[in-house]
């Protein structure tokens, strides 16, 4: 494989649309797409890899370059294929890009080629499946509570961090332990949440499997504004994962199972819309009709999911508000995520739902387009690097000064929640949803805090 330093436009000459080189035919990334990448450089201080590291073949025109040597003739090496699993898939060249180039349909194309072309060594292999079997399985996570919470209240957990002795036997296992919130008791929110007020519609809602069993919080403020806003809201508690770590990595059979699991729930449940508290699953989901295009069952099915499903600060902005907002007199940071601002493109609506919130004052973290390192599952297959950039996404939030730092995905909030603490300088975080049901509760600030997962403000959410 040759590998330059500054891979030219055009370089390797022109691509055949009609053979996949060493990709094989299902799905190779698009050489269509391949070619609109004119290496001009916008994309790199984008990239977290880059940022880091320098290296051109792990910025997204270097990997660009390397699909199209592939497409070529040229073989897909376990060296080429660690430099498409070293990109964490934030999206952030998506948004610098002044071509356009649809880097997320390309990296997911070759991220799917890698799983089943190339071997990964066998301690890298188990540890993705011990991940697969774990994480998209709520019943799996929710037997895993109890332990985690026995193990934390112990003290065995500040104990393992200061002493190191993990990351000397497993920097992966050493990343899970440092990564899981402290959890307090569990919050269900109920299959039918009703409208307060007068009716505006009926909402699905995604519970997720991270969100569900560690920040139940969220799922329970989310119903409450939901229904605070006037809409009746359906949880079905049979739905499972909806599919986004398998299909960000390359597991596309996985991915597509989940989706028409999830697609066959929430037709069951007749929703107007289906509504996501986390930018990840959001993202995924957004996606389904690309994802079934092949499948004649489901490809149709799968269009008008998609056309139904909205981020909650997405839907909220849609429709406006009628709740009451009360004061919160706090400082908030807010921080992008990258599957809601780079690849769902939501960055505004957001802003306008807390900025709306009297006594709020909004602030910008610096740098802030730039990926915290949780990325699904890449911080834990890739912890150094993910420390890295959780490090420095700890430092610009701490320069905001702000009382509380406001997200609106898991990942994100535990990742930027481990590296504050391990700067020694932690800070309450909260989700976005959060903040907007503590304001039309009539909550105080100190109602909001660190951790998300062991807050359980009000009652569970009952019919």
């Amino acid at each position: 494989m040759t590998s330059t330093t500054n891979p030219a436009p055009g370089s390797g000459g022109p691509i055949d649309p009609h053979h996949a080189g060493s990709f094989d035919a299902h799905r190779p990334p698009s050489a269509e797409l391949l070619a609109d990448c004119v290496h001009c450089g916008f994309c790199l201080p984008s990239c977290p890899t880059y940022v880091l590291w320098g290296e051109e073949m792990d910025s997204p025109r270097g990997r660009i370059h390397l699909m199209s040597q592939v497409r070529e003739g040229e073989p897909l090496t376990p060296e080429v294929a660690g430099h498409f699993d070293a990109c964490l898939g934030c999206m952030g060249c998506v948004t610098a890009c002044p071509s356009g180039v649809k880097y997320d349909e390309l990296i997911t194309a070759t991220r799917a080629q890698v799983e089943r072309n190339t071997t990964r060594p066998p301690a890298q292999r188990l540890l993705r499946s011990a991940i697969f079997a774990l994480f998209p399985y709520p019943r799996r996570l929710r037997a895993l509570r109890g332990p985690l919470r026995l193990h934390q209240r112990s003290g065995l957990s500040r104990l393992l961090r200061r002493s190191g002795v993990l990351q000397r036997i497993s920097p992966q296992l050493a990343a899970m332990e440092a990564l899981a919130p402290p959890l307090g008791r569990p919050v269900p929110v109920a299959e039918v949440t009703r409208a307060r007020g007068a009716r505006r519609g009926t909402v699905g809602m995604l519970l997720g499997c991270v969100q569900r069993e560690f920040f139940p919080g969220v799922n329970a403020a989310t119903a409450r504004v939901l229904a605070a806003e006037g809409f009746d809201v359906l949880a079905p508690a049979g739905q499972g994962c909806c599919g986004a770590l398998s299909a960000h990595n390359g597991r596309e059979p996985e991915a597509a199972a989940f989706a028409r699991s999830l697609v066959d729930t929430f037709e069951a449940a007749g929703v107007e819309h289906v509504v996501v508290n986390s930018a990840g699953c959001g993202s995924a989901m957004k996606e389904y009709a690309a994802l079934l295009a092949d499948d004649p069952a489901y490809a149709a099915r799968a269009e008008a999911f998609e056309a139904k499903v909205r981020d909650v600060s997405e839907f909220l902005a849609e429709v406006g508000p009628v709740a009451t907002r009360h004061p919160l007199e706090v400082s908030v940071a807010y921080h992008d995520a990258c599957h809601l601002g780079h690849a769902q493109g939501i960055r505004s609506q957001p802003r306008q739902l807390l900025g709306a919130i009297p006594g709020l004052e909004l602030r910008e973290v610096p740098d802030g387009s730039l990926c915290c390192g949780s990325a699904g599952i890449y911080n834990l297959l890739n912890p150094g690097t993910a420390q890295e950039l959780g490090d420095l996404k700890a430092a610009n939030v701490r320069r905001t000064g702000a009382d509380l730092l406001v997200t609106a995905n898991p990942g994100c909030l535990m990742q930027i929640h481990s590296a504050l603490e391990r700067s020694g300088t932690p800070m309450p975080l909260a989700h976005t949803i959060e903040v907007l049901d503590a304001s039309i509760r009539g909550r105080r600030p100190s109602d909001l805090g660190a951790p998300a997962a062991g807050r359980t403000p009000g009652r569970p959410t009952t019919t």
